[in-house]
């Protein structure tokens, strides 16, 4: 069963990776920000998190990930806080600008790619009822 589910999980990862660009142009030109950028804004958007666990969250190393949120910060869009649970520790969190920027990137269109649009009502109502058993 093991290598079912890895062979369904690569082909539903193909399928989005191979269809996104246009949305990713778009939150680009929207934002004005690098793509690596706006994944630490969206990494962000649930709660503050240090450096590492947004290294971690965003899939990238800790020295990228501080360049990244040192950028953020000049831009007023994340600032960093002394962790009330740890005075060693800074947290970083998305300001008011940061979150008004999500917001509008939120807000561009992600139009179902034409392989998705080309089913059937019935395939895309199961495959809506297999995703929605993944939630």
């Amino acid at each position: 069963m093991s290598e079912l589910a890895d062979d369904v999980w690569r082909r539903m990862a193909a399928v989005v990776h191979q269809n996104r660009d246009g949305w990713k142009r778009a939150v680009i030109e929207q934002s004005g920000l690098p793509f690596s950028r706006i994944r630490v804004l969206k990494r962000l958007a649930s709660e503050p998190m240090t450096v590492k666990g947004v290294a971690e969250a965003a899939a990238m190393d800790a020295p990228a990930a501080t360049v990244a949120v040192n950028d953020l910060e000049e831009r007023g869009l994340v600032i960093r806080q002394t962790d009330p649970g740890d005075r060693r520790s800074k947290t970083v969190s998305l300001t008011a600008r940061g979150r008004e920027l999500l917001a509008r990137i939120d807000a561009v269109e992600d139009p179902a790619p034409p392989v998705v649009a080309a089913l059937s009502k019935t395939d895309l109502v199961a495959l809506q009822d297999l995703l929605g058993k993944l939630s």
